[in-house]
C-alpha cells in the first residue's frame, strides 16, 4: 500500500527526516545509518544522501513501506 506525505506547502522534505517523521526510524542517527546501508529507495533507485531533496512527486520505499511526497 501506498501512502501520501504532504509538504504542506514546504518546497521539500529531506530523506532523512521524511524516515524520522514518518516514524519508519527511530532517530536521525537510525536514519542516516539506514540510507548509508542502501536501505532505502527513492523512485526506484537506492539512495545514499541522506539530505536527499523530496519535491512532490518523489516515490520513496524502506523496510516494506512505501510513500510518494505530494504538495
Amino acid at each position: 500500500m501506498t501512502e501520501e506525505f504532504s509538504l504542506d506547502g514546504t518546497e521539500f522534505i529531506t530523506l532523512n527526516n521524511l524516515l524520522k517523521v514518518e516514524g519508519w526510524v527511530e532517530s536521525g542517527a537510525v536514519a542516516k545509518q539506514v540510507i548509508d546501508a542502501g536501505m532505502v529507495s527513492v523512485d526506484g533507485a537506492i539512495e545514499t544522501r541522506k539530505r536527499c531533496k523530496l519535491t512532490p512527486g518523489r516515490e520513496v520505499a524502506f523496510n516494506g513501506n512505501t510513500i510518494v511526497v505530494v504538495e
